[in-house]
């Protein structure tokens, strides 16, 4: 793969095959991604998974929209993180399509930029849903509508759970007896599609960012402060509840994602407290009180939900999410099934923090 990006890839963006170094970069589920650098540049290279995001281009085109807005607010000293957006080809398009070969994209690269897995103190997760917060309230007037659906119905309860149902009834791969006590528990949470159904029709359209994971927070690696919000792709028309959800899915547990010490995977009440003042401290003036009033409701619903995605991906075969061993994806889905139930058990404690 990495000469193939040496030799096809890196010219179409002016980049010279010999003199430049291509390594693997992060650990995204979805997308490949490169850190290249030569002796005049460096930049961030992306094959883009096509068969998650099936309109590519209305993945680049979004991310120019959200780039150039938060540059303008950049320049009226209104942003004050710095805007990692598209760089241009030789043939000034906003990536190379190879077709067979893949669809490729380029962003610029943030020197000093250091991403982290697991919050381990309430500074970071502060800093972190502050830097969100203020990416949010800069994008608070640019009309969501521009943006195109990348992933339609991306975070659609009731169609995440039609999805579950579908891949329980074909059991194709024969796994569903390794986890029908994690099916039966999803589809006893019917009262969340009653919550939704209540409250979505009065909660304004926003731009989203939609993937608000600890690690999509660059900090400064000088000194810890914050430096830009990145990975765009998913940033598309929706609701705020789903980003303050799956900041709280991603800072709160002392855990990775896919850890399988299901006894330590838990909420960390001063992690939650600090995600609510950092992110309201940014989004306070201009959230509705519905939106405000949501903001539970959306952790839950995250919480359950990426736990149904990666159950539904175990029970298909694993054809969504990036798998390194077997029996990955059931270990994600019951690590996020047992943060949700920690969410459940510590209500009366954690909603207090919305005063």
């Amino acid at each position: 793969m990495i000469d193939f990006v040496r030799q096809l890839v890196l010219p179409h963006f002016g980049v010279p095959a010999l003199d430049a170094s291509v390594s693997p970069l992060g650990n995204g589920h979805i997308n490949e991604t490169f850190l290249v650098r030569w002796s005049s540049g460096e930049l961030v290279l992306q094959k883009i998974n096509t068969d998650v995001f099936k309109t590519p281009n209305a993945l680049v085109e979004n991310a120019h929209k959200i780039a150039a807005h938060l540059t303008q607010k950049c320049e009226s000293n209104e942003y004050q993180l710095k805007v990692v957006g598209p760089l241009r080809t030789q043939d000034e398009a906003l990536a190379v399509d190879l077709k067979e070969h893949g669809f490729w994209r380029a962003i610029n690269y943030l020197p000093y930029s250091h991403s982290i897995e697991v919050v381990t103190n309430e500074e970071e997760a502060f800093a972190a849903a502050k830097a969100f917060g203020h990416f949010s309230s800069a994008l608070s007037d640019l009309d969501a509508t521009v943006l195109e659906d990348v992933i339609p119905q991306f975070h659609h309860l009731p169609g995440r759970i039609a999805q579950l149902e579908l891949a329980v009834s074909k059991d194709t791969h024969k796994r569903l007896d390794t986890c029908s006590d994690w099916v039966d528990m999803v589809f006893a949470q019917q009262s969340l599609l009653q919550e939704l159904a209540e409250i979505s029709p009065s909660l304004p359209l926003r731009t989203c960012h939609n993937d608000t994971k600890i690690n999509n927070m660059l900090y400064d690696k000088r000194d810890m402060s914050s430096l830009a919000i990145i990975d765009l792709d998913t940033c598309m028309k929706g609701h705020l509840m789903y980003d303050f959800g799956d900041m709280v899915r991603t800072f709160t547990s002392p855990e990775e994602e896919d850890s399988k010490a299901l006894d330590k995977v838990h909420v960390r009440e001063s992690i939650f407290a600090a995600i609510c003042r950092g992110y309201l401290s940014e989004l306070g003036s201009v959230l509705s009180e519905d939106e405000k009033r949501s903001l539970w409701l959306g952790a839950r619903v995250i919480c359950l939900m990426i736990g149904i995605r990666f159950l539904t991906d175990h029970l298909n075969g694993d054809v969504y999410f990036h798998i390194h061993h077997e029996n990955h994806n059931l270990e994600r889905a019951a690590n996020q099934f047992t943060l949700y139930q920690s969410l459940l058990a510590q209500e009366q404690a954690l909603t207090q923090y919305f005063n």
